[in-house]
């Protein structure tokens, strides 16, 4: 006689996880309810915590969804005893995606901080010294975000000490590869990459996760643009881009894309992009305004007119000047936009009213008289500006005449001969 196999406490708490999904689509407010209970449920032999796990995990993802960050913030404090009954490894990690459930809610920059902080003195007062290390991670990168640089990198110099000391590879790619991007936020460009050559030796000493990695590509697909090494750059956001894709975090994936097609952009390469967003772009993670707005960039480019490249601005503002690094190179591919314009408008004039060229250009007078002043200064433009008559004189490109640089070579050098016999014959006479 066969005996049924009784359920486990898991297998029930599972069934019923199901269930609340199912029912979340038409009554919210039980299914929080019936999460809440499961939450509640007391466990002395440790049998549950991965089915507890999963309903702290949905209930903060509902309160994200919905926007209540009051109070998913109330919950997560709420949770702090079941934290007391299991693994200090596991309160860190499920901790930490709390903390990312809340920064999918915008705009919340200010309430994740102080939550942080709150965080960080309960960690103290617990003595949970791991998991205070990890929010301090955290709360430095959104100091970033809210352009708190000074205290940002007054956190993250102390933090950098503290990790060293208990040697946590994990934690000092992670804290190293911030205190990168708040040296680039302060435009230190030098100890920028000291911090990711950091990470990055860090990195190897152990097995760096693909995600992990890929935050390092990316970050070094930053820097290389900031220095204007657009093909190495292009390579990195390549491979962040597959990593991000591997690691399922299709939100980052998204952003190696757009800096992918920027690179192109700024390389004059504007063909590629369409490649690129026909093969990685098409997946239905990936499309979407941002994607379409880098692609009216690139037909602006193209076809190298100021007031279609001006109208795509206007148009996907919000979009273009969320992400600073997409912003400030719109901007210098604006710029010189204008000036390649200008210099081709100019080519077939020795001299000429600052007006027409504003006529011919279609922009403010005010406008292309400081742009061509500032390529005066810059020797982009060979010319002068004559204010009192209010026009541009240009010069003739003059071709280096090499005779006079032959001559002085040729006469420093005798000189050296001449120094050498003198020395020579002083020797011989002693």
């Amino acid at each position: 006689m066969e005996v049924e196999a009784k359920e486990t406490k898991a297998e029930i708490l599972q069934r019923k996880l199901e269930d609340i999904k199912a029912l979340q689509e038409t009554n919210l407010t039980e299914a929080v309810k019936q999460y809440k209970k499961i939450i509640e449920t007391v466990d002395e032999e440790q049998e549950i915590v991965n089915e507890k796990t999963a309903a702290i995990y949905a209930l903060g993802e509902i309160y994200a969804e919905k926007g209540r960050h009051q109070d998913l913030r109330n919950f997560i404090v709420d949770t702090r005893p079941f934290f007391s009954t299991i693994a200090k490894a596991k309160t860190a990690k499920i901790l930490k995606e709390l903390l990312n459930i809340f920064a999918q809610i915008p705009n919340t920059e200010e309430l994740q901080a102080d939550f942080c902080k709150e965080t960080i003195q309960w960690c103290e007062k617990e003595g949970r010294s791991f998991l205070k290390q990890r929010v301090q991670a955290r709360l430095s990168s959104l100091l970033l975000e809210m352009k708190q640089y000074k205290d940002a990198l007054t956190l993250i110099s102390k933090l950098v000490k503290d990790v060293k000391k208990i040697d946590d590879k994990i934690l000092l790619v992670e804290i190293s590869i911030v205190e990168s991007r708040i040296h680039l936020a302060l435009k230190n460009v030098p100890k920028a990459k000291g911090s990711l050559t950091a990470a990055r030796s860090a990195a190897n000493a152990i097995y760096c996760p693909p995600s992990l990695q890929a935050e390092i590509d990316i970050q070094s697909g930053v820097l290389c643009s900031e220095e204007g090494d657009f093909k190495t750059a292009y390579s990195y956001f390549f491979e962040g881009f597959e990593g991000f894709d591997t690691s399922k975090n299709y939100v980052k994936a998204k952003q190696c894309l757009k800096y992918m097609l920027m690179v192109k952009i700024m390389t004059n390469n504007s063909a590629d992009v369409y490649s690129i967003i026909n093969t990685k772009g098409a997946n239905e993670k990936y499309a979407g305004v941002e994607v379409e707005a880098i692609k009216s960039i690139a037909d602006a480019h193209k076809e190298r007119s100021i007031h279609k490249f001006a109208d795509v601005k206007k148009k996907y503002e919000a979009v273009l000047s969320k992400d600073w690094f997409i912003s400030s190179h719109l901007n210098a591919l604006e710029d010189n936009l204008l000036v390649q314009n200008l210099i081709r408008i100019i080519e077939p004039f020795s001299r000429v009213e600052i007006e027409h060229v504003a006529k011919l250009i279609d922009l403010p007078k005010e406008q292309v008289e400081a742009k061509l002043s500032e390529m005066v200064l810059e020797k982009k433009l060979n010319g002068i500006l004559d204010q009192g008559s209010g026009n541009l004189i240009v010069f003739e490109e003059v071709s280096e005449d090499k005779t006079f640089k032959a001559g002085l070579d040729t006469i420093q050098e005798l000189g050296n001969v001449v120094d050498k016999l003198q020395a020579k014959a002083q020797r011989a006479m002693a």
